[in-house]
């Protein structure tokens, strides 16, 4: 009757030099970085658009867009995969602060003021954190982990 007895899970684990569960090395699929990519392809097409206002294209404009998207991508990433470990309050405001400051830097390349830009910052930033804390707060279980999705 021992047909039925639960078979060990290995998934995830790697044997190396003959230590069982030992990992060699850590798995990354395309679910981790699409987001992160996409958020990024569209920032840095959006950011030389907003500064070119019409006129003919620069290395400068295409560099921006480089950089600023690929900041933001790491950014998004590196809150997607490390901020769980923040506590629900924190991690709120770390995506808060990051959406507002990269919609006050695309204001600001509108050349408006750094007095609008700032204040329009800061009003997405407080949005975003009070909708992901809602968000967090709501998708917790009893014990205040967070859900596994």
């Amino acid at each position: 009757m021992a047909a039925h007895a639960a078979i060990p899970d290995r998934r995830g684990h790697r044997t190396h030099g003959g230590q069982p569960g030992r990992r060699t090395r850590q798995q990354t699929g395309t679910h981790g970085w699409g987001l992160p990519v996409a958020l990024g392809i569209v920032y840095g097409l959006y950011a030389p658009t907003v500064v070119r206002r019409g006129g003919e294209p620069s290395w400068g404009q295409f560099w921006l867009g480089v950089v600023s998207g690929l900041v933001l991508a790491v950014a998004v990433y590196a809150l997607r995969r490390y901020g769980r470990a923040l506590p629900r309050e924190l991690r709120a405001a770390a995506w808060g602060g990051l959406a507002g400051i990269a919609i006050g830097f695309l204001y600001s390349l509108a050349d408006r003021s750094v007095y609008a830009a700032t204040t329009l910052g800061l009003v997405v930033a407080g949005a975003v954190t009070a909708a992901a804390f809602y968000l967090f707060y709501t998708h917790e279980d009893a014990s205040g982990r967070p859900a596994p999705y």
